[in-house]
C-alpha cells in the first residue's frame, strides 16, 4: 500500500502563485535489477502523475525507470478560486492512487 503526503497552503489570495508539494511512497523498481538469485525483479514504477484544480489539469508529468523511489514533486499554480486539488498517480501492475486537498481563496 502506498502513502501520499500532500502540502497545499490552506489559504491564498486570489491571483497568488502557490507552491504545491506531493510525495508518494513507492519502490520504483526499474526491472533491470537482479534479486539475490540473479533473477531480474519485475518493473514496478509510477508512470504518470497529474493534478486537477476544480477539475482542470494544472500539472502533469510522465515518469520513467530512472526516477528515484518515493518520488517528490514540487510545482506552482495560480490560486483562482476556492476548491479542491485532486492528485492522481498511476503506474505498472494496476497501480493507482488518488488524494485531494482543499484550498480557500480570499
Amino acid at each position: 500500500m502506498s502513502r501520499a503526503l500532500i502540502s497545499v497552503p490552506p489559504k491564498a489570495k486570489k491571483g497568488e502563485v502557490v507552491q504545491i508539494k506531493a510525495l508518494i511512497q513507492h519502490v520504483m523498481e526499474t526491472g533491470f535489477r537482479p534479486n539475490s538469485s540473479g533473477v531480474l525483479l519485475p518493473r514496478d514504477i509510477i508512470t504518470s502523475f497529474k493534478c486537477l484544480y476544480n477539475g482542470t489539469e494544472v500539472f502533469a508529468c510522465e515518469m520513467f525507470p530512472a526516477m528515484a523511489a518515493n518520488p517528490f514533486l514540487t510545482f506552482h499554480t495560480l490560486a483562482t478560486e476556492s476548491g479542491t486539488l485532486e492528485f492522481q498517480w498511476t503506474g505498472d501492475n494496476g497501480f493507482s492512487v488518488k488524494e485531494s486537498a482543499k484550498i480557500q481563496v480570499e
